[in-house]
C-alpha cells in the first residue's frame, strides 16, 4: 500500500481501522479491484460523494489525483466546477434550501466564511482534526488557519494561501545604490529616489480601486500597529490607522502612473511587468505574472522581499484565500471528512504545491519537492511571512463587501489629497453601525 495511502487512512478515520485498510489495500491476496473478501475491505464502498470547487489550479490538480482516492476507499467523487461568483451564488442557494449537496466544497474564507459560519452552512471541524495523529494538524500555518477559524470554531482547512509582499526591480535599486528596503519609511525614501515619470518609471503601483484596494492596505495598517476592527470595535480612526492609509494613499497619489484608481491587481501588476514602477506590493500568489517573461518585459530583473516594518514591525498578511469546507447536512459526514482529510494531507498538499498551489503546510515548506519551480527568493520571503503574518486582509464581517467600500473610501481621500481624518471619522461610524447590525444591537 503506498504511503499517502498509509498516512491517510490511520486509525483516526472513525468507520475505518489501520487493519482493515491494510486488508483492503494491502499485498497480494487482494484482486484487481480490491473486492477480495467483501465490500467491507472498502471503508466506503458504494459511497457516493459530491465536491464542488472553483475554476482554479488547485481544483485542476486535484482532479487527477482522485481516481486513486477512489480505488483506495470504494467511494465515488462527483466533482463539479464554478466561476468564482457562479460558486458562491450556487452553494448560498443550496444551503438556504437545506441542501446536503455538494458534500465538501471549496470556499473564500475571508469572503464567504462568516456568512456561512453564521447561518450554519458549515460543519465545525474541531474532532474531525484530532481523530488522527498522522493529519499532523499542527503543521498548519497558524495564521492561516486563523482565517477558517469563526468564533473560535475551525470551519474549514486552508488549501490556498497568500501573503502581502513587496516585489521590487533588482536592477535600478542597484544602479541607484539602494538596499531592499525593511522598513515603510525607506520604502518611502527608495520610492520618492526612483520616481523618474520623465522616464516612465513610477516609483510605487498597487491596487487604487476602493474595494480591491482594502486588502493590500491592510498589511501598512497591522505594521503600523493598527486593524480594522478590535473587540467588535471599529478601530479605523485611530492614529495608527490614519498613518496607514495616508501612507498607502499619498504613495500612489505622488508617485503612482496616471488613472492609478482605476486599478485593481490586474492593471497594477500589469504597470510592474511593463517595466514602468520600481516598486509593487501585492499578493505572493500572483508572482508567476511579474516572472513569467511572456507575461512581463522585466521577468529577469524581478525581487522579492518581505512586507516592511512600520512602528510595530513587519506584519503582512498571511491567509488562506481558499479552504475546504463540509456540508453540515452532509449525508455522510465521516466519508467527507475522509475526502478533505486525504486531500489536505501532506502527500496531496505536495503534490498539488509541486503545480503551483501554494499551500499551508509548513513541512512541505522545507523540502526541495514543495518549492522546486519557485523562485528562491520568494520562497523564504513566504517562509517568512507565514512565521509573521496576520490571519485576515480585510475586516471580518458577513458583509464585507459593505466594510471594503467604507474602509476603501478613506484611501480614496489621501488618493486625491483631501482631509484623511475627517473621512476616517466618518468611516468609523459606518463601520461600527455595520458591525452593530450584525450583532443585532
Amino acid at each position: 500500500m503506498k504511503r499517502m495511502t498509509k498516512k491517510m487512512f490511520s486509525a483516526g478515520l472513525v468507520t475505518v481501522t489501520a487493519a482493515s485498510m491494510l486488508a483492503g489495500c494491502g499485498g497480494g491476496s487482494a484482486t484487481d479491484n480490491g473486492k477480495e473478501g467483501g465490500s467491507a475491505a472498502k471503508p466506503f464502498e458504494g459511497k457516493k460523494l459530491t465536491v464542488v470547487t472553483a475554476n482554479h489550479p488547485w481544483g485542476e490538480a486535484i482532479k487527477p489525483l482522485i481516481p486513486e482516492f477512489e480505488k483506495e476507499t470504494g467511494m465515488k467523487v462527483d466533482v463539479q466546477s464554478y466561476f468564482e461568483d457562479q460558486l458562491t451564488q450556487k452553494l448560498t442557494v443550496q444551503f438556504t434550501s437545506g441542501s446536503a449537496t455538494p458534500d465538501v466544497f471549496m470556499y473564500r474564507p475571508l469572503q464567504e466564511g462568516k456568512q456561512f459560519a453564521k447561518n450554519g452552512f458549515v460543519q465545525p471541524l474541531d474532532e474531525y482534526v484530532k481523530k488522527d495523529p498522522n493529519y499532523n494538524f499542527d503543521d498548519f500555518s497558524k495564521s492561516a488557519i486563523g482565517s477558517t477559524t469563526v468564533d473560535g470554531k475551525l470551519t474549514g482547512i486552508p488549501v490556498i494561501t497568500e501573503q502581502e509582499i513587496l516585489y521590487y526591480r533588482k536592477d535600478l535599486l542597484q544602479q541607484a545604490g539602494i538596499a531592499v528596503p525593511k522598513t515603510i519609511d525607506e520604502l518611502v525614501a527608495a520610492v520618492k529616489k526612483l520616481h523618474d515619470p520623465s522616464k516612465e518609471i513610477y516609483g510605487f503601483v498597487a491596487r487604487g480601486q476602493q474595494s480591491p484596494l482594502v486588502t493590500q492596505v491592510s498589511s501598512f495598517l497591522y505594521s503600523e500597529g493598527g486593524d480594522f476592527i478590535k473587540d467588535d470595535k471599529a478601530t479605523v480612526n485611530t492614529p495608527e490607522a490614519i498613518k496607514a492609509f495616508s501612507t498607502y494613499g499619498s504613495l500612489l497619489k505622488d508617485y503612482g502612473p496616471p488613472g492609478v484608481m482605476n486599478m485593481a491587481w490586474t492593471q497594477a501588476m500589469g504597470i510592474f511587468a511593463q517595466g514602468k514602477a520600481a516598486f509593487y506590493t501585492d499578493a505572493s500568489a500572483i508572482y508567476n505574472n511579474a516572472t513569467d517573461p511572456s507575461k512581463s518585459k522585466v521577468a529577469d530583473k524581478v525581487g522579492f522581499a518581505v512586507f516592511p516594518a512600520g512602528a510595530a514591525g513587519a506584519k503582512p498578511y498571511n491567509i488562506t484565500s481558499w479552504g475546504l469546507a463540509m456540508n453540515a447536512k452532509a449525508a455522510n459526514k465521516d466519508a467527507a471528512w475522509a475526502f478533505m482529510q486525504w486531500a489536505t494531507s501532506k502527500d496531496i498538499v505536495m503534490k498539488t504545491q509541486e503545480k503551483g498551489n501554494t499551500g499551508a503546510r509548513a513541512s512541505i515548506w522545507n523540502t526541495e519537492e514543495g518549492v522546486k519551480g519557485l523562485p528562491a527568493e520568494l520562497v523564504n520571503v513566504i517562509k517568512e511571512s507565514s512565521k509573521i503574518g496576520v490571519d485576515h486582509d480585510r475586516p471580518v464581517l458577513i458583509n464585507v463587501g459593505e466594510a471594503r467600500d467604507i474602509v476603501g473610501g478613506i484611501v480614496l481621500k489621501a488618493m486625491l489629497g483631501e482631509d484623511v481624518k475627517a473621512q476616517a471619522e466618518k468611516a468609523n461610524k459606518d463601520l461600527q453601525a455595520l458591525i452593530d447590525k450584525e450583532k443585532g444591537k
